[in-house]
């Protein structure tokens, strides 16, 4: 029988779970693992860290008693390349590429090669939900509207992977400066500079920034790469981002104004709180006859 106030780090978590460090990273991300913020398990003198998180040792016992594990686990977080999804699907390729452009399904993790170039990956299973869901876009014509989009030369990619990461973050939190710190780490700092007038807040924001991703850079083009997926680029996404972050600057002040004084040593900064509604995806389907707002 475990200890309910029982919490292990992540690492040994992710050695009982039977994940490499990569697979237990996403499982938390997904929700697939729960968590609970570092310093909250009852031990004395416990104090929650910004960032860090530890794993319930009554959630390990949870995972380790289902049907199938570690199995089971490992292939609700299996991620796959655009090729793989296209076996997955039965289709080609370059049919998958226009798919997951045109926001289809989003991806859920990336990394960047040497060169820059960003390589996306996506959950098997919303791979194959997807082919079963929509069959009318697997084969055929592309719907007129997601044509338009395409030979526009929009990509829907990494800002569904900017919504779908600042969701996770914002679901992992109740405390309001953290929640306003989600949102701004999305945002270019000029805007967040425009949003959060208050140096002082500003300050908060960047202590409490969270990481977004964990993705290793070799080059200077791999490092623009990266540095361009994480920032909202777009004018309605980054007015999106603008218009939340001011409201939860709003809450933060008025719930907890006092976080805005700074400690006697060093800077000051906040983070995140109720998960974003934001238009994630056009709605393709057979009948799509609608371009998404972009501008």
């Amino acid at each position: 029988m475990c200890d309910a106030r029982q919490t292990f780090a992540t690492g040994r978590a992710a050695r009982e779970l039977e994940l490499r460090s990569g697979e237990f990273e996403l499982a938390v991300q997904l929700g697939e693992v729960r968590t609970t913020p570092a310093g909250t398990d009852g031990r004395p003198g416990g104090t929650e860290v910004p960032g860090r998180r530890r794993v319930p040792a009554e959630e390990i016992a949870r995972l380790q008693a289902e049907p199938g594990f570690p199995d089971a686990l490992r292939e609700r977080i299996r991620t796959v390349s655009t090729t793989e999804a296209a076996a997955l699907m039965g289709i080609g390729p370059g049919r998958v590429l226009r798919l997951t452009r045109a926001g289809c399904f989003a991806p859920v993790r990336f990394y960047v090669n040497r060169y820059g170039a960003v390589v996306w990956l996506y959950l098997a299973a919303e791979v194959t939900d997807f082919a079963d869901r929509e069959p009318g876009l697997m084969r055929g014509n592309t719907p007129t509207a997601m044509r338009m989009m395409l030979d526009s030369g929009q990509d829907w990619r990494a800002r569904q992977w900017r919504s779908r990461r600042v969701a996770q973050l914002m679901g992992q939190t109740e405390d309001p400066w953290e929640a306003a710190a989600v949102l701004a780490a999305v945002l270019p700092p000029e805007e967040v500079a425009s949003v959060a007038g208050n140096p002082v807040e500003r300050s908060l924001l960047r202590r409490l920034r969270p990481t977004l991703a964990t993705v290793i850079t070799a080059t200077p083009a791999a490092r623009e790469s990266f540095e361009r997926v994480l920032t909202a680029d777009e004018f309605d996404e980054v007015m999106w981002y603008r218009v939340n972050l001011a409201r939860a600057l709003e809450r933060a002040r008025r719930e907890e104004p006092g976080r805005l004084r700074p400690p006697a040593s060093a800077t000051t900064v906040g983070r995140p709180g109720q998960p974003p509604s934001f238009l994630n995806r056009p709605s393709w389907t057979t009948e799509t006859s609608s371009l998404p707002s972009r501008s």
